[in-house]
């Protein structure tokens, strides 16, 4: 009995954990990979350039992609910057969508980068698969978040200009 109801305690305050730190890892690892990711685009550094100058070839000749490549950088660390500030949930959220369905686009649009056989991805397309991950974690982040109402935010400043 003892060894059950210690394993029960044990049980309850690892799952408490880590419902209080699921939220908070959660924004933090979106910011250390947007950013992360966004700040090597800015220096010139990043791996994953031949691949979207590839992608940018294909869709966006408007602009040099020298150019291009830094402001979808900094894109990259606006989203992950606000990913850490509690608020701005609803503003990040449609720009990491958007993002995300520029970052798949290769997988359909540069097949031979991205594919070596059929459900075969290169290192290049697991890389773009995983943004899954990214993307659930997302979702997570909304679902936590408390709905929206625009009715009690007029109510509420009615009440307090009183």
């Amino acid at each position: 009995m003892w060894k059950e109801n210690s394993l029960r305690d044990i049980d309850i305050k690892l799952i408490n954990f880590f419902r209080r730190a699921s939220m908070p890892m959660a924004r933090f690892s979106l910011f250390v990979i947007f950013f992360w990711f966004g700040i090597l685009k800015v220096i010139g550094v990043s791996s994953a350039s031949p691949l979207v100058q590839s992608l940018f070839e294909r869709t966006i000749s408007f602009m040099s992609f020298d150019t291009f490549i830094v402001l979808f950088g900094i894109f990259e660390c606006v989203i992950g910057i606000l990913f850490i500030i509690r608020g701005f949930e609803r503003v990040v959220i449609p720009m990491l969508f958007a993002h995300m369905a520029t970052t798949f686009m290769p997988l359909f649009l540069l097949p031979a980068m991205t594919w070596s056989g059929f459900l075969v991805p290169t290192l290049e397309g697991q890389y773009i698969i995983k943004n899954l991950l990214i993307i659930a974690v997302a979702i997570a982040i909304a679902a936590h978040l408390e709905p929206f109402s625009l009715r009690e935010k007029i109510s509420q400043k009615n009440l307090t200009a009183e």
